[in-house]
């Protein structure tokens, strides 16, 4: 018996499950990274007041961020190990992503308002401000780096989906 023959005889099916759940990560990757420009023009546009500018900005600092953070995060995943650098990665780019949420509420506190009173809060707070363009152009700049924020944390841990699926595709199927 060779030696190929006898490493396909100790693989089992969980190698399968391990696949599965490696596609399953990298979908939720592409949605994560998608999802805004899905949303921004009907939902958050008109809440923050951003226009095409703003959103250009967040979608070119997050490809900047994720172009340069490919090129550290598979040396790390290589140094700390496929499993590890991957868990990792989930986790930033979970925390990431959940970080997007509390732009509106963070938005809101930034500028006087209670923390937990949401968009209705904001817009009360915004009448108390000098004028309506004052206000606009506040929400707008407030929400903008904090998009920016959260999208470069998201950016950085969805990087290391590659390298690490693909370090963990390669452990469990060799030739």
């Amino acid at each position: 018996m060779n030696g190929s023959n006898q490493t396909f005889a100790g693989m089992t099916r969980y190698r399968w499950v391990v696949c599965s759940m490696l596609f399953l990560a990298t979908a939720i990757n592409y949605m994560d990274r998608q999802v805004l420009s899905l949303t921004w023009k009907d939902f958050i546009a008109p809440e923050f007041g951003w226009n095409d500018t703003d959103y250009g900005l967040i979608t070119g600092c997050f490809s900047i961020v994720y172009a340069i953070a490919m090129l550290v995060v598979g040396k790390f995943v290589d140094k700390v190990g496929a499993r590890r650098g991957y868990l990792w990665a989930i986790g930033l780019w979970s925390a990431g992503a959940c970080l997007h949420a509390f732009c509106g509420i963070a938005t809101n506190g930034l500028l006087g308002g209670e923390w937990l009173t949401g968009f209705e809060g904001a817009r009360q707070n915004l009448s108390t401000l000098q004028t309506v363009a004052d206000g606009v152009w506040t929400v707008s700049t407030v929400s903008v780096w904090l998009f920016l924020a959260a999208r470069c944390v998201l950016a950085i841990g969805e990087s290391g989906n590659f390298p690490a699926a693909i370090k963990i595709t390669a452990e469990y199927f060799p030739k």
